[in-house]
């Protein structure tokens, strides 16, 4: 993501702002970070699809198998993987027809950035997404004002 403080706000703020997300990372064991995402995600109200390869439903939402498998719009991606698999999915993402895409911390790498420029994605990557939801709570609520604090933190989230 880059340094300059409004680019990251409008990404953030645009990303957040979607209404309908797929989500690539969470486990059928429901342990992974990518189910709390999932859960959060669903439970602020946000039309969640997840991908998964060999699972029928996660956490209770019917999943699909992959991004070219979605049926209707899909406003943005949340890419909760090992960094390799993250850089396969910005690709898909783009050929699905998806423009906006959060890497989740840990799931960023060159690869998946340069993937995004030339394709066209807009990209947030190396932040957590739960820090930036509506109606933050817990851990993160503290994060979120640790960096609103020190002005890491982009003015629209602050707020929010």
């Amino acid at each position: 993501m880059s340094n300059d403080p409004s680019v990251t706000s409008d990404l953030v703020r645009d990303f957040v702002a979607q209404k309908r997300l797929a989500l690539a990372g969470a486990s059928r064991s429901g342990k992974k970070f990518g189910n709390v995402i999932l859960r959060e995600l669903k439970e602020r109200g946000y039309d969640v699809v997840p991908v998964h390869r060999e699972a029928a439903e996660l956490e209770g939402i019917a999943c699909v198998r992959s991004l070219a498998a979605l049926e209707g719009r899909v406003d943005g991606l949340v890419v909760v993987t090992p960094p390799i698999e993250a850089a396969r999915l910005v690709g898909e993402a783009a050929a699905a027809g998806i423009r906006k895409v959060w890497l989740q911390q840990g799931a960023g790498s060159d690869e998946a950035a340069r993937i995004a420029r030339e394709r066209g994605v807009s990209l947030v990557h190396g932040h957590c997404l739960l820090m930036f939801l509506p109606g933050v709570r817990g851990f993160h609520r503290f994060h979120r004002g640790l960096w609103s604090l020190l002005g890491k933190l982009p003015a629209e989230a602050a707020r929010a």
